[in-house]
């Protein structure tokens, strides 16, 4: 029993402590508050008070502050990241479109001058566009998109606004082979403008180049000539630019001469072509050599610049 009166004593007296603590809490308060509304002098504490915890403070959110900044960082490097690859990726697509419009301005001229050129000469053609190239270096063919349906015929001349390209030697239903005068299985029938001598300008598998051979010893050819088809075989039309003559020179045996020239159509860069129909066939005998004078040219805007009257 005695415990036991000893247990609610100290029961009681921890209660009443409690009590005394909080009126005296209670007691401090008022009188802060009575002197703070009378003379003002708690703010001045509280400056002091955060002046003195202010740095404590700052120490113990700068963790939370450079964890908040390195995120900032890689979202911000994040971001200029992927807006370069979107800026990057426009500028490429800007560039697709640019380079797209001027292959098709480069296409409406051509086919400008294709269709100028075919007017000036009065003769009737139909535009193809090239489709595919032979890789072989042996061979030097093109695939039109234009066949039989279209009325395509084995031996239509194949021109662009330069002059000669080639001859279809094959039609399917709906593309047609064209091969090229450069083909080393090919040779044309040419007239030099200037000086009206006939030869054969042979392929020779290379794009820029035909070769004259065995040529007189005495024949009048000179870099810079311009070679036209003279007719002869009744294969292609006369006067249409086929060559310009880039190299002469006598054989080792000095016995004959030799001439190279460059193709005057743009044999590895037109994409669309002339298919050359209803061309009259040759009337009568070989015609003699053409006048002197300035070369037949279909020229750069597909007009016909010419001072030489032709084959007589």
């Amino acid at each position: 029993m005695a415990r036991s009166s000893d247990h609610e004593a100290n029961l009681f007296s921890r209660r009443s402590g409690g009590t005394l603590r909080l009126l005296a809490y209670l007691i401090l308060a008022a009188t802060l508050m009575v002197l703070d509304h009378r003379y003002h002098w708690l703010p001045r504490a509280r400056v002091t008070a955060a002046i003195v915890v202010e740095p404590v403070w700052r120490l113990a959110g700068l963790p939370a502050r450079i964890s908040d900044l390195l995120a900032s960082v890689w979202t911000t490097r994040s971001d200029l990241q992927a807006g370069n690859r979107n800026l990057r990726e426009q500028l490429l697509l800007a560039n697709v479109r640019i380079a797209r419009m001027q292959s098709e301005v480069r296409q409406n001229a051509e086919l400008k001058r294709l269709l100028a050129a075919a007017r000036s000469l009065q003769m009737r053609g139909r535009l193809a566009r090239v489709i595919d190239i032979a890789l072989d270096p042996f061979r030097r063919r093109l695939v039109l998109n234009r066949g039989l349906r279209e009325g395509v015929h084995v031996g239509q001349v194949a021109i662009d606004a330069e002059g000669i390209m080639g001859q279809v030697v094959e039609v399917l239903p709906n593309t047609s082979v064209v091969l090229l005068i450069t083909d080393p299985s090919h040779a044309i029938p040419i007239v030099d403008s200037r000086t009206g001598l006939r030869a054969i300008a042979y392929g020779t598998g290379r794009t820029e180049r035909l070769e004259l051979p065995y040529l007189s010893v005495n024949a009048s050819v000179r870099v810079g000539d311009h070679l036209l088809s003279s007719g002869l075989g009744g294969r292609f039309p006369p006067g249409f630019p086929v060559a310009v003559v880039s190299r002469v020179q006598v054989s080792q045996s000095g016995e004959f001469r030799q001439a190279w020239a460059r193709p005057s159509a743009r044999i590895d860069r037109s994409d669309q072509v002339l298919l050359l129909r209803n061309l009259a066939d040759p009337i009568g005998p070989p015609a003699p050599a053409l006048q002197t004078g300035p070369p037949v040219s279909l020229g750069p805007h597909g007009s016909q610049r010419s001072a030489a009257k032709g084959l007589r």
